[in-house]
């Protein structure tokens, strides 16, 4: 189903979120303002449940953090996956049961991990033998075992963009093979620790199936050496990192992936946790913005937006391409137009050379796909308060996160009474 549709009305086509129009949308809430269908959230996380079979879906919250996105998630069913002391605390504030939260991350502190502990979580992805030790000492003290898996890194390229993959030996994520084997039994003879499982996630954005078979079956290989020796391996956390279509890119079959990951499970008679992340939240968002004016340059055409690269860092970051629309098309030909915000960088570039319809000054646009490392990854960088949130439910709206005003952005600031004025 289509959660962003256009309809046809006395003013001609508009795009909607469900059942809301997205220019009342930005008269209620103002531009740059991220749009999320409370729908598509939890239709998606039924899908993927459904292909996946008895897995837990733990979803990772490194996509997207907001606590409303995360409740609509956690209420249909699933647990969290996390990465830091904030998204645990996130993760609890809207009533994940600690048991379904799995602990992430290749620099856990040891204050983290004592919150970890103390909140009974159920899973710590362990990445490193300090960490292991780290993590024992502070059981032992506290008079409970913490549930392990080890985190593995499989040496196979998940063929996604370089920052993003995880998984190949000279990336800083898990344990190489040829140690894991030692660590898993020493890990399991200490106190304070119960060695439940392996981990692995060696990217994300995946296209195709073949890395995931790979991974996989190498885990499966360590999975075996491991119980021949006598240890006990009664979880196989698979990671996340399947990918969603941005508009070049063709998808992974949910289904194709879903059955390679329910004979995975069974073949080595092992539960299977799963942490999906972009695949979940990506479509289920757009971000709505206006445009500032249009500028010639030369043979150059720029539609300058209120959107920037603090709103969305992917264009900049990664190359990123997202699909671009107008919110109420005007009828005729299509132009090529680079479509650009107001930062102070020439790398501030939603889209290059993109063919649109005609579009003016106090027009809408939406950028689509942007429900993932869209909001989360945003700053003030020039001072601009980062975009607001909001969340449609059938014909309802409501405001999910509101954008700063310079009161507060300047508010987060204190200048020492030892640094004269002018």
């Amino acid at each position: 189903m289509e959660y962003f549709t256009y309809r046809d009305g006395a003013g001609g086509r508009e795009l909607f979120a469900e059942d809301v129009a997205l220019s009342q949308l930005a008269e209620q809430f103002g531009t740059p303002c991220y749009v999320y269908s409370s729908a598509a959230l939890i239709d998606r996380f039924r899908a993927f449940r459904q292909a996946v079979g008895d897995a837990l879906v733990c979803y990772s919250l490194k996509a997207n953090d907001n606590l409303a996105v995360v409740r609509c998630l956690g209420g249909a069913g699933a647990g969290a996956d996390i990465v830091s002391g904030g998204e645990l605390r996130r993760a609890l504030a809207v009533d994940i049961a600690p048991a379904k939260i799995v602990f992430a991350g290749v620099g856990k502190t040891g204050g983290e991990l004592a919150d970890g502990l103390d909140a009974g979580i159920g899973q710590f992805n362990v990445e490193s033998e300090d960490e292991l030790h780290l993590l024992a000492s502070l059981a032992v003290a506290r008079g409970v075992r913490a549930p392990v898996s080890l985190r593995v890194n499989p040496d196979v390229d998940a063929k996604t963009h370089d920052k993003i993959s995880t998984g190949r030996a000279e990336d800083k994520f898990g344990i190489t093979f040829d140690r894991a084997e030692a660590l898993y039994a020493r890990a399991a003879a200490m106190d304070g620790v119960d060695m439940v499982g392996l981990a692995i996630h060696i990217g994300s954005q995946l296209t195709s199936l073949s890395p995931f078979e790979a991974a996989f079956s190498r885990l499966g290989d360590l999975c075996r050496r491991l119980r021949t020796t006598g240890h006990s391996v009664s979880r196989l956390d698979l990671g996340g990192g399947l990918g969603i279509s941005y508009g070049a890119d063709a998808p992974v079959d949910l289904h194709e992936y879903g059955a390679l990951v329910q004979r995975t499970g069974r073949d080595l008679q092992a539960a299977v946790t799963l942490e999906p992340g972009r695949w979940m939240v990506g479509p289920a968002g757009l971000l709505l913005a206006r445009v500032i004016r249009v500028k010639e340059n030369g043979n150059k055409q720029f539609v300058i937006v209120d959107m920037a690269m603090n709103d969305l860092l992917r264009p900049a970051l990664y190359g990123a391409w997202h699909d671009i629309q107008s919110v109420a098309p005007r009828p005729g030909d299509e132009a090529p137009v680079d479509i650009v915000g107001p930062v102070c960088e020439s790398g501030d570039v939603i889209a290059t050379d993109r063919a649109m319809p005609e579009l003016r000054a106090g027009d809408l646009i939406a950028v689509r796909d942007a429900g993932a490392y869209g909001a989360v990854m945003s700053s003030s960088y020039n001072s601009r308060p980062p975009a607001a949130e909001a969340m449609v439910h059938g014909g309802e709206a409501a405001l999910i996160r509101p954008r700063l005003d310079y009161d507060a952005l300047l508010a987060r600031d204190h200048v020492p009474d030892w640094i004269s004025g002018p």
